[in-house]
């Protein structure tokens, strides 16, 4: 039976607050309004007074208005017929498409039972050689990935998922602009991705509220598709709008700010939605790739301090490139030894002899003399840069190892790289 109430407490912003019995935590209800019926969230409880953060904000809300509790927390519909769907935070089609109310599923629940995993050992091609080649993304894997405002994460991320060879994609977008919201759209449906991804968007004008749902409503339809026997891929951006929108609701509630003003349950919030990622024994997996903005390119700000403690490496990006150094995919090593036989060895040699090719450049920026060896790493360097840390580059990894081999070559010889003999004889580029 729905609970009615018609005296709101206060009203604080987008919070209302209304003396009940009974409630839970996360429950929902409609607030009756001048402007129509809105939803609104349980997201406090203290003694018997009820906090709602109401979806449609405060705007049109009067103490005498009425609060129906439905008695039962967010949900979202689940099927096949999600697949080229796009819904807004509160579940509404945003596509103009029809409303699905079969088979709802409740959003926000525990993770999965760590009984229930199963460890990691797919990788996931994306085409992309500074992931496949020295990062590789791994089924079940949560990444996110560091960058700053101006970079190109969305148009990354739009790459990833059409290329990523999963079966299911689910987009969750927070806080984007319209036209983030756009490219997402038309690039999906130009490469031919739209028809496996569904997409969960939140833009800058939507309420706050349904910020905070766009995580648990992407990682829900996730899990039902992993349990079917599917390979999704979740992508989310940008963890640091979710962040912040915590913020502003737990500043409006009064809350005891802690770092920066972010709410003290940071970590857990963040937590929560990570460890969604899961490779199921018998079943699908889900991995988890979110981008986390750092304001001002501060890796010690909260939003990405925390995750880094939660998630298993990270992607840097920065000018437009994965960067080698600071990026790590720690489950990369469960994988990459299946691969080719010179996957681990090229990998850690380009690496090295890149790391050399920055201590070059310093060197040159001093206006030191270039040794022949100084000459070498330069345009190994620029060669490496150009063909491999390009991010149009798009070519398969056995595509990228052979590249890896050639600009080796072209630069150096075999006992200059520090490669094993038995690979150098094996993958060395024969001259015509």
């Amino acid at each position: 039976m729905k609970k009615v109430y018609s005296k709101i407490e206060s009203i604080n912003g987008s919070v209302i607050t209304v003396k009940a019995q009974g409630i839970r935590y996360g429950d929902l209800a409609e607030v009756d309004t001048t402007f129509g019926v809105s939803l609104a969230e349980v997201n406090r409880l203290e003694n018997d007074i009820v906090y709602l953060q109401v979806f449609a904000g405060g705007r049109g809300i009067s103490t005498g208005d009425t609060v129906r509790f439905l008695g039962r927390p967010m949900e979202v519909c689940y099927s096949n017929n999600l697949l080229g769907r796009v819904f807004t935070g509160s579940g509404e089609p945003k596509d103009k498409g029809p409303l699905l109310k079969d088979n709802m599923i409740p959003i926000g629940g525990p993770s999965v039972n760590p009984a229930q995993r199963i460890v990691p050992t797919h990788m996931i091609r994306t085409g992309i050689p500074m992931i496949d080649l020295f990062n590789t993304l791994v089924k079940s894997q949560k990444l996110p990935i560091f960058s700053v405002s101006g970079e190109p994460y969305n148009e990354l991320l739009a790459r990833i998922a059409m290329q990523a060879e999963v079966d299911v994609i689910v987009l969750g977008a927070m806080g984007v602009k319209y036209d983030d919201y756009l490219y997402f759209k038309d690039t999906l449906e130009d490469g031919g991705a739209f028809s496996r991804t569904v997409m969960f968007v939140h833009t800058a004008s939507d309420p706050t509220v349904e910020c905070l749902m766009i995580p648990d409503m992407s990682l829900a339809v996730a899990e039902k598709f992993a349990l079917e026997g599917k390979d999704v891929l979740v992508l989310l951006t940008d963890m640091t709008n979710f962040a912040d929108a915590m913020k502003e609701i737990s500043i409006i509630q009064e809350q005891v700010p802690s770092n920066r003003g972010y709410p003290g349950d940071l970590y857990s919030q963040l937590a929560s939605r990570y460890e969604k990622a899961v490779d199921f024994e018998g079943a699908g997996s889900i991995t988890v790739l979110g981008v986390t903005t750092m304001p001002g390119d501060d890796v010690t700000h909260p939003v990405p301090d925390n995750t880094g403690y939660i998630t298993e490496g990270q992607y840097y990006l920065k000018n437009k490139r994965i960067e080698p150094f600071g990026s790590l995919s720690r489950l990369k090593q469960t994988v990459n030894g299946k691969t080719r036989q010179d996957h681990r060895a090229l990998m850690d040699g380009m690496i090295k002899l890149y790391s050399s090719f920055k201590d070059t450049l310093e060197k040159k920026a001093m206006g030191f003399a270039m040794t022949p060896w100084d000459e070498k790493l330069l345009k190994y360097g620029e060669m490496f840069e150009s063909q491999m840390m390009d991010l149009s580059v798009n070519i398969p990894l056995e595509k990228a190892l052979d590249l890896g081999w050639e600009i080796l070559a072209a630069c150096f010889t075999t006992d200059e790289t520090g490669l094993r003999t038995e690979l150098t004889s094996k993958f060395w580029p024969k001259k015509d």
